[in-house]
């Protein structure tokens, strides 16, 4: 089935002033809509490396009848905003704000197609965060999540040691940025001023699994000749698993294309997200 797309900017009238977010939606060409998914992209820099691989896969979901809405969030790629103005509340209610859009665009659908969010990296604690303040359940398909938030802030601020390295910047160590932030000062990491409260709100973020079940699809990548969960994916997996969530778990052989020197694309990920969200619920699920 073929797709269609859509550039938009949404107005997010709880700003002061009001601002924009600029947004791709992909809808099938022909149809029903069998979900609506909107996509949580990962963080800062994880962000534009993972752009190709995000739309490759927004125009596959669409053309297996699924409508996505791609967002940039306040402060990200061409949306309104500064990244060093951002906070995790913002983000929140940007996801609001593309939740209730897809629900009035697709409002007239045979039937109320079941809503998913795509949380990819550090995204995917942002889904669930924002997820838990709603009333309305929703599936999750996550992309090689991040358990923690800490690990995900660690990370990103070893993007500046290792710059440091290279002579491209002044010489600090994550202890050192994390020192700066802790004084409520913004530090600067490839090309981004990150702000204290960010900082803050990121490294406390968890990936919790929520009160009521939901269905869950985890694809984490490995570039192992038999790839496996990692130890930390499987205890999160687990922990979804005994909280009652039919999630189906799976790794997919491929390169981490989000932090790859040249633009990466993964046709085995495209795929198996197509055939996990398509799969039916199993009948334990239901009876759930």
């Amino acid at each position: 089935m073929k797709a269609c797309l859509e550039a938009l900017h949404l107005s997010i009238d709880a700003d002061s002033p009001p601002s924009r977010r600029f947004c791709l939606h992909h809808v099938p060409a022909q149809g029903p809509i069998v979900g609506c998914v909107l996509h949580v992209h990962a963080f800062a820099e994880e962000m534009n490396k993972s752009r190709r691989m995000a739309a490759l896969q927004a125009r596959q979901l669409a053309g297996a009848g699924y409508a996505v809405l791609q967002m940039d969030l306040f402060g990200c790629g061409d949306s309104d905003g500064a990244f060093v103005n951002a906070t995790w509340q913002r983000w929140c209610e940007d996801i609001d704000a593309a939740r209730d859009w897809m629900l009035q665009r697709h409002r007239d659908a045979t039937a109320a197609p079941p809503l998913w969010l795509w949380g990819h990296r550090a995204g995917a604690l942002l889904a669930v965060a924002a997820a838990a303040r709603w009333q309305q359940a929703c599936n999750f398909l996550f992309w090689q999540p991040m358990p923690s938030g800490r690990a995900a802030l660690q990370q990103f601020l070893r993007l500046r040691s290792m710059g440091d390295l290279a002579g491209r910047s002044s010489a600090m160590t994550t202890e050192q940025l994390r020192l700066e932030l802790g004084a409520g000062r913004a530090v600067d990491v490839a090309g981004y001023r990150l702000a204290p409260d960010i900082a803050s709100q990121l490294e406390q973020a968890r990936l919790v699994p929520p009160l009521d079940p939901r269905r869950v699809v985890w694809i984490d990548l490995s570039a192992r000749d038999e790839p496996g969960l990692s130890p930390a994916s499987a205890v999160a997996v687990e922990a979804w698993r005994t909280g009652g969530h039919d999630i189906a778990a799976e790794v997919v052989r491929g390169p981490a294309f989000w932090q790859t020197a040249e633009i990466e694309v993964v046709p085995a990920l495209l795929a198996a997200t197509v055939q996990a969200c398509l799969a039916p619920v199993p009948t334990t699920a239901l009876d759930a």
